[in-house]
């Protein structure tokens, strides 16, 4: 590994973020905009992943936000990344499955983060 490598770990945002589920998409936005992110991590035996796209779509379809689950509009089931993941290579799998968030697990399998697309950018400009 040369000095110049930057991991997924160097840059992910922790403690990870996460909803239910059963959480409304106003909730899920109130929360997102309190901690200022675009994405929550949603735990379960189906993990998901729910973001700012999720909710923008949601009103523009003409949903009330206030009554639309976030288990019925997160993106399940999704891609991950280690904390070793070398970061050009999470920002790699961001562009190859059109995404911009990746959740990170620990060497013991534990959600421990998020990286997105901004992290990758920033640390190479």
């Amino acid at each position: 590994m040369s000095d110049t490598t930057i991991l997924v770990e160097d840059v992910m945002s922790a403690p990870l973020e996460t909803t239910s589920p059963d959480a409304t998409i106003r909730a899920a936005a109130q929360q997102m905009h309190n901690n200022e992110i675009n994405a929550l991590f949603v735990p379960g035996a189906t993990a998901g992943i729910v973001t700012t796209t999720d909710v923008v779509t949601t009103v523009a379809r003409g949903d009330d936000p206030s009554t639309v689950r976030v288990g019925d509009v997160m993106t399940s089931p999704v891609e991950r990344v280690t904390t070793a993941t070398e970061l050009n290579e999470a920002a790699t799998m961001m562009t190859n499955f059109g995404i911009k968030h990746l959740p990170v697990i620990d060497d013991h399998g534990d959600y421990v983060g998020m990286v997105s697309s901004t992290d990758t950018t920033t640390e190479f400009d």
